[in-house]
């Protein structure tokens, strides 16, 4: 049996409709519920809910957590898939690449562009995509999403395409 830890700080993935405020909005941790629609034979997925945030309003001590969470997962060897907003996803897998020189497993972030549960949604693609990727990518931190696997060093997000592209440049 295959362990693969996700752990969820927010993001878009995770945010739902407020009839109150008539936004979306992160409340509380939704992965478990789609995790669960998954076939799914020989892996554990153990769900590590951290917080729940916009990552846009996401702080350097918050990345500093998932830091240190991540650091303490990696005692097990097992790999691990990071819920996360696209906004900063780049930033905050740049923070645990920097920080964790010598990995032996892969360390996977991913999100959506539209909330987990909503009409055209691309989150339970984009998890699905995570956990495989997870399972057979070399030791390194990646963005998955959208059927792409990117070395979180060379990527970043085009605002205007909607989606996450090579970049040119190397950013470590």
């Amino acid at each position: 049996m295959t362990i693969v830890y996700v752990i969820t700080t927010g993001g878009t993935i995770e945010k739902v409709y407020s009839e109150r405020t008539g936004t979306v909005e992160n409340r509380d941790c939704r992965i478990d519920r789609y995790l669960s629609f998954l076939r799914l034979p020989g892996c554990d997925i153990r769900i590590v809910p951290l917080m729940n945030k916009d990552s846009l309003e996401m702080t350097e001590p918050e990345r500093d957590l998932i830091l240190g969470t991540v650091k303490g997962l990696l005692l097990e060897n097992a790999p691990i898939v990071i819920t996360h907003g696209t906004d900063t996803m780049v930033r905050t897998g740049m923070h645990l690449y920097h920080g964790l020189p010598e990995l032996k497993v892969p360390i996977v972030m991913t999100g959506a562009m539209t909330p987990i549960g909503f009409e055209g949604s691309d989150a339970l693609q984009n998890l699905t995509e995570s956990l495989f990727a997870a399972r057979v990518l070399a030791p390194c931190v990646y963005v998955v999403i959208h059927g792409d696997a990117f070395p979180v060093y060379r990527v970043r997000k085009d605002y205007s395409l909607g989606r996450f592209v090579w970049t040119d440049y190397n950013l470590m």
